[in-house]
Protein backbone atom coordinates (compact mmCIF):
# COMPACT_ATOMS: atom_id res chain seq x y z
CA UNK A 1 0.00 0.00 0.00
CA UNK A 2 1.63 3.40 -0.86
CA UNK A 3 2.57 5.65 1.87
CA UNK A 4 2.83 9.26 0.74
CA UNK A 5 5.36 11.40 2.06
CA UNK A 6 7.45 14.93 2.12
CA UNK A 7 10.96 14.97 2.13
CA UNK A 8 11.82 18.00 4.76
CA UNK A 9 16.08 19.39 4.24
CA UNK A 10 17.38 20.78 7.51
CA UNK A 11 20.83 22.82 6.19
CA UNK A 12 22.62 23.22 9.17
CA UNK A 13 25.90 24.89 10.12
CA UNK A 14 27.85 21.71 10.63
CA UNK A 15 25.69 19.28 8.52
CA UNK A 16 23.03 18.61 5.63
CA UNK A 17 19.93 16.60 6.97
CA UNK A 18 17.14 15.24 5.51
CA UNK A 19 13.90 13.47 6.93
CA UNK A 20 10.71 11.74 5.39
CA UNK A 21 7.49 12.70 7.33
CA UNK A 22 4.57 10.70 6.38
CA UNK A 23 0.78 11.94 6.67
CA UNK A 24 0.75 10.45 10.39
CA UNK A 25 3.55 12.67 11.70
CA UNK A 26 6.15 9.46 11.36
CA UNK A 27 9.40 9.31 10.13
CA UNK A 28 10.15 7.12 7.68
CA UNK A 29 13.71 7.78 6.39
CA UNK A 30 16.56 10.47 7.82
CA UNK A 31 19.92 11.10 5.54
CA UNK A 32 22.85 13.46 7.10
CA UNK A 33 25.95 14.78 5.66
CA UNK A 34 28.71 16.94 7.23
CA UNK A 35 29.33 20.33 5.84
CA UNK A 36 32.72 22.15 6.69
CA UNK A 37 33.13 25.90 8.28
CA UNK A 38 36.09 27.84 7.55
CA UNK A 39 37.76 30.11 9.43
CA UNK A 40 40.28 32.09 7.29
CA UNK A 41 40.56 35.12 8.96
CA UNK A 42 40.26 35.47 12.93
CA UNK A 43 36.61 36.16 13.54
CA UNK A 44 35.35 35.15 9.74
CA UNK A 45 34.12 32.16 9.28
CA UNK A 46 32.35 30.62 5.51
CA UNK A 47 31.54 27.81 3.90
CA UNK A 48 31.37 26.56 0.12
CA UNK A 49 27.83 27.07 -1.58
CA UNK A 50 28.69 24.30 -3.78
CA UNK A 51 29.71 21.78 -0.94
CA UNK A 52 26.34 22.64 1.07
CA UNK A 53 24.77 21.20 -2.38
CA UNK A 54 26.17 18.61 -2.36
CA UNK A 55 26.10 17.58 1.05
CA UNK A 56 22.68 18.16 0.91
CA UNK A 57 21.92 15.96 -2.45
CA UNK A 58 24.07 13.25 -0.72
CA UNK A 59 21.23 13.88 2.64
CA UNK A 60 18.67 13.83 -0.46
CA UNK A 61 20.17 10.37 -1.73
CA UNK A 62 20.56 8.69 1.46
CA UNK A 63 17.01 9.61 2.67
CA UNK A 64 15.54 8.12 -0.40
CA UNK A 65 17.41 4.63 -0.29
CA UNK A 66 14.88 2.15 -0.10
CA UNK A 67 11.58 4.26 -0.42
CA UNK A 68 9.23 4.82 -3.26
CA UNK A 69 9.63 8.30 -4.97
CA UNK A 70 6.21 8.35 -6.97
CA UNK A 71 5.15 8.79 -3.24
CA UNK A 72 7.33 11.51 -2.43
CA UNK A 73 4.48 14.51 -2.42
CA UNK A 74 6.64 17.46 -1.56
CA UNK A 75 10.03 18.86 -0.68
CA UNK A 76 10.29 21.10 2.81
CA UNK A 77 12.91 23.34 3.66
CA UNK A 78 14.59 24.48 7.11
CA UNK A 79 18.00 26.06 7.20
CA UNK A 80 20.76 27.73 9.42
CA UNK A 81 19.76 31.34 9.14
CA UNK A 82 21.49 34.68 8.26
CA UNK A 83 24.40 32.93 6.54
CA UNK A 84 24.34 34.18 3.13
CA UNK A 85 26.04 34.47 -0.53
CA UNK A 86 26.00 36.00 -3.62
CA UNK A 87 25.40 34.22 -7.50
CA UNK A 88 25.09 35.02 -11.06
CA UNK A 89 21.41 35.37 -11.77
CA UNK A 90 22.41 34.19 -15.45
CA UNK A 91 24.84 31.69 -14.91
CA UNK A 92 24.09 30.45 -10.94
CA UNK A 93 27.83 30.45 -10.21
CA UNK A 94 28.67 31.59 -6.67
CA UNK A 95 30.72 34.93 -6.77
CA UNK A 96 31.11 34.28 -3.08
CA UNK A 97 31.37 32.02 -0.19
CA UNK A 98 28.51 31.84 2.22
CA UNK A 99 29.17 34.18 4.60
CA UNK A 100 27.95 32.24 7.88
CA UNK A 101 25.81 33.71 10.66
CA UNK A 102 28.87 33.39 12.90
CA UNK A 103 31.49 35.54 10.91
CA UNK A 104 32.32 39.02 12.06
CA UNK A 105 33.89 40.52 9.05
CA UNK A 106 31.45 43.41 8.91
CA UNK A 107 32.15 44.75 12.27
CA UNK A 108 33.69 47.86 11.23
CA UNK A 109 30.46 48.80 8.82
CA UNK A 110 28.55 48.16 11.90
CA UNK A 111 30.23 50.01 13.90
CA UNK A 112 30.48 53.07 12.26
CA UNK A 113 26.59 52.97 11.59
CA UNK A 114 25.95 52.03 15.58
CA UNK A 115 27.70 55.94 16.18
CA UNK A 116 24.77 57.47 13.86
CA UNK A 117 20.96 58.12 14.75
CA UNK A 118 20.17 55.00 12.22
CA UNK A 119 21.04 52.24 14.80
CA UNK A 120 18.03 53.02 16.45
CA UNK A 121 16.04 53.55 13.62
CA UNK A 122 17.26 49.97 12.43
CA UNK A 123 16.05 48.64 16.07
CA UNK A 124 12.78 50.29 15.40
CA UNK A 125 12.16 48.89 12.06
CA UNK A 126 13.60 45.32 12.50
CA UNK A 127 13.44 44.66 15.74
CA UNK A 128 16.51 43.62 16.18
CA UNK A 129 19.69 45.38 17.17
CA UNK A 130 22.76 46.17 14.84
CA UNK A 131 24.83 43.52 14.97
CA UNK A 132 27.24 41.35 12.23
CA UNK A 133 25.49 38.52 13.14
CA UNK A 134 22.43 40.24 10.73
CA UNK A 135 23.06 39.66 6.56
CA UNK A 136 22.61 43.70 6.07
CA UNK A 137 26.08 44.36 6.70
CA UNK A 138 27.69 41.46 5.46
CA UNK A 139 25.80 41.60 2.13
CA UNK A 140 27.37 45.84 1.70
CA UNK A 141 30.85 44.10 2.72
CA UNK A 142 30.18 41.32 -0.12
CA UNK A 143 28.96 44.21 -2.68
CA UNK A 144 32.25 46.02 -1.58
CA UNK A 145 34.55 43.70 -2.61
CA UNK A 146 33.16 42.03 -5.89
CA UNK A 147 33.70 43.80 -9.02
CA UNK A 148 31.79 46.37 -9.82
CA UNK A 149 29.08 44.58 -7.17
CA UNK A 150 26.84 47.69 -6.81
CA UNK A 151 26.62 48.47 -9.95
CA UNK A 152 25.86 44.51 -11.05
CA UNK A 153 23.51 44.34 -8.18
CA UNK A 154 21.26 47.54 -9.59
CA UNK A 155 20.96 45.93 -12.66
CA UNK A 156 19.62 42.64 -11.58
CA UNK A 157 22.52 40.45 -12.84
CA UNK A 158 23.07 39.46 -8.85
CA UNK A 159 21.56 36.64 -6.65
CA UNK A 160 21.78 37.70 -2.62
CA UNK A 161 20.49 35.28 -0.44
CA UNK A 162 20.60 33.12 2.34
CA UNK A 163 20.45 29.11 2.22
CA UNK A 164 17.38 28.51 1.83
CA UNK A 165 17.21 30.98 -1.10
CA UNK A 166 20.21 28.99 -2.55
CA UNK A 167 18.48 25.69 -1.97
CA UNK A 168 15.15 26.68 -3.85
CA UNK A 169 17.30 27.87 -6.66
CA UNK A 170 19.76 24.53 -7.12
CA UNK A 171 15.92 22.83 -6.77
CA UNK A 172 14.48 24.19 -8.75
CA UNK A 173 17.43 24.73 -11.75
CA UNK A 174 17.13 28.68 -11.16
CA UNK A 175 13.23 29.18 -11.62
CA UNK A 176 12.39 30.48 -8.10
CA UNK A 177 14.26 32.99 -6.53
CA UNK A 178 12.12 33.48 -3.18
CA UNK A 179 12.95 33.52 0.68
CA UNK A 180 9.84 33.20 3.28
CA UNK A 181 9.32 36.13 5.88
CA UNK A 182 10.85 34.43 8.62
CA UNK A 183 13.83 33.79 6.99
CA UNK A 184 13.27 37.68 5.69
CA UNK A 185 13.04 39.05 8.64
CA UNK A 186 16.59 38.04 9.72
CA UNK A 187 18.64 40.14 7.37
CA UNK A 188 17.62 43.46 9.17
CA UNK A 189 16.21 45.07 5.75
CA UNK A 190 12.81 43.75 6.49
CA UNK A 191 10.47 45.63 8.35
CA UNK A 192 8.44 43.44 10.58
CA UNK A 193 5.72 46.43 10.62
CA UNK A 194 5.14 46.41 7.19
CA UNK A 195 5.90 43.06 6.45
CA UNK A 196 8.13 44.10 3.59
CA UNK A 197 11.99 44.88 2.67
CA UNK A 198 12.36 48.04 3.77
CA UNK A 199 13.15 51.18 1.36
CA UNK A 200 14.68 53.09 4.59
CA UNK A 201 17.05 50.41 5.82
CA UNK A 202 17.87 49.76 1.81
CA UNK A 203 18.98 53.07 1.89
CA UNK A 204 21.14 52.95 5.04
CA UNK A 205 23.08 49.77 3.92
CA UNK A 206 23.14 50.60 0.23
CA UNK A 207 21.79 47.23 -0.93
CA UNK A 208 19.82 47.71 -4.18
CA UNK A 209 16.21 45.76 -3.87
CA UNK A 210 16.90 44.29 -7.21
CA UNK A 211 19.25 41.70 -5.56
CA UNK A 212 17.04 40.43 -3.32
CA UNK A 213 14.65 37.38 -3.54
CA UNK A 214 10.74 37.79 -3.41
CA UNK A 215 9.03 36.79 0.09
CA UNK A 216 6.36 34.35 0.52
CA UNK A 217 5.18 32.53 3.14
CA UNK A 218 6.35 30.15 5.03
CA UNK A 219 4.14 27.67 4.05
CA UNK A 220 3.09 27.49 0.03
CA UNK A 221 3.84 26.51 -3.09
CA UNK A 222 7.65 27.98 -4.78
CA UNK A 223 8.00 25.97 -7.42
CA UNK A 224 8.62 22.92 -8.92
CA UNK A 225 11.82 20.38 -9.03
CA UNK A 226 13.81 20.69 -11.85
CA UNK A 227 17.35 18.72 -13.02
CA UNK A 228 17.69 18.66 -9.03
CA UNK A 229 20.15 15.46 -10.17
CA UNK A 230 18.47 13.72 -6.76
CA UNK A 231 14.43 14.28 -7.10
CA UNK A 232 12.42 13.51 -9.55
CA UNK A 233 11.14 16.43 -12.03
CA UNK A 234 7.82 18.07 -11.13
CA UNK A 235 7.89 18.00 -7.17
CA UNK A 236 6.48 21.02 -5.40
CA UNK A 237 9.04 23.06 -2.93
CA UNK A 238 5.73 23.37 -0.56
CA UNK A 239 7.63 25.29 2.75
CA UNK A 240 11.07 27.67 3.66
CA UNK A 241 11.70 28.20 7.46
CA UNK A 242 14.13 29.23 9.27
CA UNK A 243 15.98 26.37 11.75
CA UNK A 244 15.32 27.72 14.77
CA UNK A 245 11.68 29.15 13.69
CA UNK A 246 10.67 25.46 12.10
CA UNK A 247 11.43 24.17 15.77
CA UNK A 248 9.38 26.00 17.50
CA UNK A 249 6.41 25.35 15.08
CA UNK A 250 7.69 21.37 15.47
CA UNK A 251 7.50 21.85 19.18
CA UNK A 252 3.91 22.55 18.68
CA UNK A 253 4.82 26.80 19.28
CA UNK A 254 2.12 28.07 17.57
CA UNK A 255 0.43 27.42 21.16
CA UNK A 256 1.04 30.61 23.34
CA UNK A 257 3.02 29.80 26.04
CA UNK A 258 5.64 27.68 24.31
CA UNK A 259 9.59 29.10 24.66
CA UNK A 260 11.96 26.25 23.13
CA UNK A 261 15.79 26.68 23.29
CA UNK A 262 17.81 24.82 20.30
CA UNK A 263 20.68 23.79 20.96
CA UNK A 264 23.79 23.71 18.63
CA UNK A 265 26.78 25.47 17.14
CA UNK A 266 25.14 28.63 18.59
CA UNK A 267 22.12 28.66 20.84
CA UNK A 268 18.33 30.11 20.23
CA UNK A 269 15.70 31.16 22.79
CA UNK A 270 11.75 31.94 20.70
CA UNK A 271 8.95 32.21 21.89
CA UNK A 272 5.47 33.55 19.98
CA UNK A 273 4.72 36.94 21.25
CA UNK A 274 1.37 38.66 19.84
CA UNK A 275 3.65 42.54 20.09
CA UNK A 276 6.51 43.79 19.80
CA UNK A 277 7.50 44.27 23.11
CA UNK A 278 8.41 48.65 24.46
CA UNK A 279 11.32 47.40 26.61
CA UNK A 280 13.07 44.36 25.63
CA UNK A 281 15.67 43.58 27.76
CA UNK A 282 18.52 42.36 24.78
CA UNK A 283 15.80 40.33 23.10
CA UNK A 284 14.70 41.34 19.88
CA UNK A 285 11.43 40.63 18.01
CA UNK A 286 11.28 38.76 14.78
CA UNK A 287 8.80 37.00 12.48
CA UNK A 288 7.71 33.74 13.53
CA UNK A 289 6.43 32.12 10.28
CA UNK A 290 3.28 33.21 8.19
CA UNK A 291 0.92 29.87 7.67
CA UNK A 292 -2.02 31.85 6.69
CA UNK A 293 -1.43 34.76 8.66
CA UNK A 294 1.68 36.43 9.84
CA UNK A 295 3.15 35.52 13.40
CA UNK A 296 5.52 37.47 15.44
CA UNK A 297 8.15 36.14 18.18
CA UNK A 298 10.43 37.06 21.14
CA UNK A 299 14.12 35.66 20.23
CA UNK A 300 17.75 35.93 21.25
CA UNK A 301 20.91 34.10 19.58
CA UNK A 302 23.93 33.12 21.71
CA UNK A 303 26.91 32.83 19.22
CA UNK A 304 28.62 30.06 21.23
CA UNK A 305 27.44 26.83 22.73
CA UNK A 306 28.16 23.89 21.07
CA UNK A 307 31.22 25.50 19.80
CA UNK A 308 32.22 26.61 23.13
CA UNK A 309 32.32 22.57 23.84
CA UNK A 310 33.99 22.13 21.15
CA UNK A 311 36.41 24.76 21.53
CA UNK A 312 37.44 23.46 25.35
CA UNK A 313 37.71 20.17 23.41
CA UNK A 314 40.23 21.26 20.99
CA UNK A 315 41.80 23.73 24.32
CA UNK A 316 42.11 20.13 26.40
CA UNK A 317 43.62 17.93 23.35
CA UNK A 318 40.89 15.81 23.97
CA UNK A 319 39.59 13.70 21.06
CA UNK A 320 35.87 14.76 21.43
CA UNK A 321 32.92 16.38 23.67
CA UNK A 322 31.68 13.02 24.73
CA UNK A 323 35.37 13.02 26.36
CA UNK A 324 34.95 16.10 27.51
CA UNK A 325 31.11 15.67 28.74
CA UNK A 326 32.29 12.48 30.71
CA UNK A 327 35.44 14.71 32.35
CA UNK A 328 32.94 17.40 33.32
CA UNK A 329 30.76 14.67 35.05
CA UNK A 330 33.68 13.48 37.27
CA UNK A 331 33.94 16.41 39.29
CA UNK A 332 30.95 17.17 41.39
CA UNK A 333 31.28 21.17 41.51
CA UNK A 334 33.36 23.90 38.97
CA UNK A 335 35.91 25.15 42.28
CA UNK A 336 34.88 28.80 41.14
CA UNK A 337 36.07 28.24 37.69
CA UNK A 338 34.14 29.71 34.97
CA UNK A 339 34.59 29.75 30.73
CA UNK A 340 32.75 32.77 29.12
CA UNK A 341 32.54 31.62 25.86
CA UNK A 342 32.55 35.30 24.49
CA UNK A 343 34.65 33.95 21.31
CA UNK A 344 33.56 36.09 19.01
CA UNK A 345 32.07 38.60 21.22
CA UNK A 346 28.37 38.18 23.44
CA UNK A 347 25.02 37.71 21.48
CA UNK A 348 21.93 38.22 23.60
CA UNK A 349 20.86 39.52 25.84
CA UNK A 350 24.05 41.13 25.54
CA UNK A 351 24.95 42.20 21.99
CA UNK A 352 28.82 43.34 22.99
CA UNK A 353 30.96 42.80 20.03
CA UNK A 354 33.93 43.80 22.07
CA UNK A 355 33.64 41.11 24.75
CA UNK A 356 36.45 38.42 24.57
CA UNK A 357 36.78 35.29 26.15
CA UNK A 358 37.88 34.21 29.74
CA UNK A 359 38.16 31.44 31.79
CA UNK A 360 38.00 32.77 35.72
CA UNK A 361 39.22 31.30 38.95
CA UNK A 362 42.03 29.39 37.87
CA UNK A 363 44.25 27.57 40.73
CA UNK A 364 47.27 25.90 41.19
CA UNK A 365 44.73 23.01 41.80
CA UNK A 366 42.42 23.51 38.88
CA UNK A 367 42.36 20.27 36.89
CA UNK A 368 41.27 19.16 33.09
CA UNK A 369 38.11 18.17 34.50
CA UNK A 370 37.56 21.25 36.50
CA UNK A 371 37.37 23.35 32.78
CA UNK A 372 35.16 20.99 31.27
CA UNK A 373 32.57 20.75 33.51
CA UNK A 374 33.14 24.83 33.59
CA UNK A 375 32.62 24.70 29.60
CA UNK A 376 28.92 22.66 29.94
CA UNK A 377 27.73 25.12 32.72
CA UNK A 378 28.61 27.98 30.22
CA UNK A 379 26.03 26.67 28.26
CA UNK A 380 23.46 26.38 30.91
CA UNK A 381 24.45 29.73 32.12
CA UNK A 382 24.07 31.68 28.67
CA UNK A 383 21.06 29.93 28.32
CA UNK A 384 19.75 31.03 31.63
CA UNK A 385 20.65 34.90 30.69
CA UNK A 386 18.23 34.46 28.09
CA UNK A 387 15.65 32.89 29.64
CA UNK A 388 15.28 35.61 32.59
CA UNK A 389 15.61 38.14 29.95
CA UNK A 390 13.02 36.92 27.97
CA UNK A 391 10.70 36.58 31.00
CA UNK A 392 11.47 40.15 31.83
CA UNK A 393 10.55 41.09 28.43
CA UNK A 394 6.85 39.34 29.02
CA UNK A 395 6.74 40.60 31.98
CA UNK A 396 5.53 37.29 33.12
CA UNK A 397 7.32 33.81 34.24
CA UNK A 398 7.69 31.54 31.85
CA UNK A 399 6.76 27.65 33.21
CA UNK A 400 8.94 25.24 31.29
CA UNK A 401 11.63 25.23 28.92
CA UNK A 402 11.55 23.20 25.40
CA UNK A 403 14.79 22.43 24.28
CA UNK A 404 15.90 20.45 20.72
CA UNK A 405 19.27 19.86 19.12
CA UNK A 406 22.16 17.51 19.57
CA UNK A 407 24.18 18.46 23.34
CA UNK A 408 20.10 18.10 24.43
CA UNK A 409 20.68 14.09 24.06
CA UNK A 410 23.18 14.56 27.00
CA UNK A 411 20.51 14.05 30.57
CA UNK A 412 23.28 15.18 32.56
CA UNK A 413 23.82 18.58 30.86
CA UNK A 414 19.88 19.19 30.80
CA UNK A 415 19.59 18.10 34.21
CA UNK A 416 22.31 21.33 34.86
CA UNK A 417 19.91 23.66 33.13
CA UNK A 418 16.84 22.70 34.64
CA UNK A 419 18.56 23.31 37.99
CA UNK A 420 19.91 26.46 37.03
CA UNK A 421 16.45 27.63 35.68
CA UNK A 422 14.56 26.15 37.99
CA UNK A 423 12.16 25.01 35.77
CA UNK A 424 11.21 21.54 33.90
CA UNK A 425 12.85 20.81 30.58
CA UNK A 426 10.95 19.15 27.92
CA UNK A 427 12.59 17.44 25.62
CA UNK A 428 11.76 15.88 22.43
CA UNK A 429 12.54 12.56 21.55
CA UNK A 430 12.69 13.30 17.68
CA UNK A 431 16.28 15.16 17.55
CA UNK A 432 15.46 16.14 14.05
CA UNK A 433 12.23 19.06 14.95
CA UNK A 434 13.88 21.50 12.60
CA UNK A 435 12.59 19.13 9.94
CA UNK A 436 9.94 18.45 11.21
CA UNK A 437 8.29 21.83 11.58
CA UNK A 438 9.40 22.49 8.21
CA UNK A 439 7.31 19.35 7.17
CA UNK A 440 4.43 20.30 9.00
CA UNK A 441 4.51 23.61 7.46
CA UNK A 442 4.68 22.11 3.49
CA UNK A 443 1.98 19.09 4.81
CA UNK A 444 -0.15 22.13 5.85
CA UNK A 445 -0.06 23.43 1.56
CA UNK A 446 -1.25 19.64 0.34
CA UNK A 447 -4.02 20.27 3.11
CA UNK A 448 -2.89 17.03 5.13
CA UNK A 449 -3.07 19.21 8.64
CA UNK A 450 -5.65 21.83 8.00
CA UNK A 451 -5.23 23.14 11.47
CA UNK A 452 -3.28 23.55 14.95
CA UNK A 453 -5.36 21.29 16.40
CA UNK A 454 -4.67 18.61 13.53
CA UNK A 455 -1.13 18.94 14.25
CA UNK A 456 -2.10 18.68 17.85
CA UNK A 457 -3.57 15.17 17.41
CA UNK A 458 -0.04 13.90 15.88
CA UNK A 459 1.73 11.41 18.15
CA UNK A 460 4.25 13.14 20.42
CA UNK A 461 7.64 11.50 22.18
CA UNK A 462 9.18 13.38 25.10
CA UNK A 463 10.33 13.74 28.22
CA UNK A 464 10.61 15.98 31.33
CA UNK A 465 13.80 16.50 33.46
CA UNK A 466 12.51 18.52 36.73
CA UNK A 467 15.27 20.68 38.70
CA UNK A 468 16.10 19.60 42.31
CA UNK A 469 15.98 22.04 45.20
CA UNK A 470 17.14 25.14 44.76
CA UNK A 471 20.24 25.28 46.85
CA UNK A 472 22.30 28.45 48.11
CA UNK A 473 25.09 27.30 45.91
CA UNK A 474 22.97 27.44 42.40
CA UNK A 475 22.49 30.81 43.36
CA UNK A 476 25.72 31.58 44.48
CA UNK A 477 26.89 29.93 41.30
CA UNK A 478 24.84 32.23 38.89
CA UNK A 479 25.81 35.20 40.18
CA UNK A 480 29.27 34.53 40.04
CA UNK A 481 29.12 33.94 36.53
CA UNK A 482 26.89 37.21 36.18
CA UNK A 483 30.40 38.67 37.03
CA UNK A 484 32.32 36.85 35.46
CA UNK A 485 30.11 38.04 32.43
CA UNK A 486 31.14 41.32 33.06
CA UNK A 487 34.78 40.70 32.89
CA UNK A 488 34.76 39.38 29.80
CA UNK A 489 33.21 42.68 28.43
CA UNK A 490 35.56 45.18 29.91
CA UNK A 491 38.82 43.56 29.33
Amino acid sequence: MATPFIISLDEGTTNAKAITVTQDGDILSKGSVPVQLEHPVAGWAEQDPIAIWEATRKAIMLCLEGLDVSDLKGVAISNQRESVLIWDRQTGKPLSPVVSWQCRRSEALCQTIALSPEADEIKQRTGAVLDPLYPASKIKWLLNHLENGMERAKNGELCVGTIDVWLVWQLTAGESFVTDFSNASRYQLFNIHTGQWDSRLLEIFAIPEQCLPEIRPSSGYRGVTKNSRVLPDAIPVLSQIGDSHAALYGQDGFVDGVVKATYGTGSSLMTKSSVVPEKDFGVGTTVAWHDGELSLALEGNITHTGSALGFVTRLLGISGVDVLSEMAQSVNHNQGVYFVPALAGLGAPYWDSQARGIITGLTDATTPAVVARAAFESVTYQIADLFFAMEKTLGKPLETLSVDGGPTKNRWLMQLQADVLQRPIVCGDVAEVSALGAAYLAGRALGWWKTYADLLALPRKTHTIRPNPKSDRIEQNYQVWKSAVQKARFN
